[in-house]
């Protein structure tokens, strides 16, 4: 063989490149993969604590108290001084005030009157009735004069006065009808009534609770009383039944606020009665 065949020989042989191989740009393109992919998402990550010092005071919830037996009660002694309730759970005799609720129910001057809050007016919950020499006025809400007391509450004030050593010039009377009537939270603290009123509350029918709560002091800096939320205040709370005295004295509208709530289990029709003194504004 000649040296020129050999010579071709090789180039063609072994020594030639495989003709099998790919360029680069035959070669597939990798998978985009997404940002996370090679992150140790999996596995723990060491934590760096860092110790701050809490300044913000830890509070806790009062437990309500709940009152259902006779007594004198000191409910506080600040800021503005005492406050102090008086609870008689059997003031009047059941038949008796029976008798006494059906004569109300029927011979009082019922009316739904309006409330303004905001602004708006809307229909109060309950009936009211208003007997006294002065007009009352309260949350938008005037009551005249009406000096024609039927028998049943000259009896009831007559006794109750005798009872109590306090005299009374008017009288606030509610009808609950049903568990949805009810009157929100409040303070009798108008200044018809004077600095430090004494209000004589009996109920009639069915029972309901009477709540109360603490104001928060003047000058708190905490956000929940600024904005409404008593959740960290003390709470009172008075099953008042038929024939129930409850009175409130001392600094008790100045410090403390009351409410009947909603229920939303079947109630019947309860009678409340709040006797004061009105002053002339």
């Amino acid at each position: 063989m000649s040296s020129d065949k050999k010579r071709r020989s090789r180039v063609q042989g072994g020594w030639a490149p495989p003709t099998n191989i790919r360029s680069d740009r035959d070669k597939p393109k990798p998978e985009k993969l997404p940002n996370w992919f090679g992150k140790n998402v999996d596995q723990p990550v060491e934590k760096k604590f860092v110790y701050e010092d809490n300044t913000q005071e830890l509070r806790e919830k009062p437990p309500e108290r709940v009152l259902s037996k006779p007594g004198v009660y000191d409910l506080s002694l600040g800021p503005s001084g005492l406050s102090r309730i008086r609870f008689f759970p059997n003031f009047i005799e059941p038949d008796e005030a029976e008798w006494m609720f059906t004569e109300m129910h029927n011979e009082l001057q019922w009316q739904q009157r309006s409330d303004v809050k905001n602004g708006k007016s809307y229909l109060q919950p309950r009936l009211t009735a208003w007997y006294g020499d002065l007009p009352y006025s309260y949350s938008g809400v005037t009551h005249m004069p009406n000096k024609e007391w039927p028998d049943v509450l000259r009896i009831i004030k007559e006794r109750l006065e005798e009872v109590t050593g306090n005299q009374f010039n008017s009288l606030l009377a509610n009808l609950y009808r049903d568990g949805h009537n009810h009157v929100n939270w409040h303070s009798d603290d108008e200044k018809s009534l004077g600095p430090e009123p004494t209000i004589a509350s009996l109920s009639f029918g069915d029972t309901r609770n009477f709540e109360m709560r603490k104001k928060p002091p003047p000058g708190i800096t905490d956000k929940k009383e600024e904005n409404g939320d008593y959740t960290f205040m003390e709470h009172v709370r008075i099953p008042l039944s038929s024939g129930s005295l409850l009175i409130m004295e001392g600094c008790t509208q100045a410090d403390w606020q009351h409410q009947i709530p909603k229920e939303y289990h079947d109630r019947s029709a309860r009678i409340n009665l709040t006797f004061r003194v009105i002053y002339p504004e």
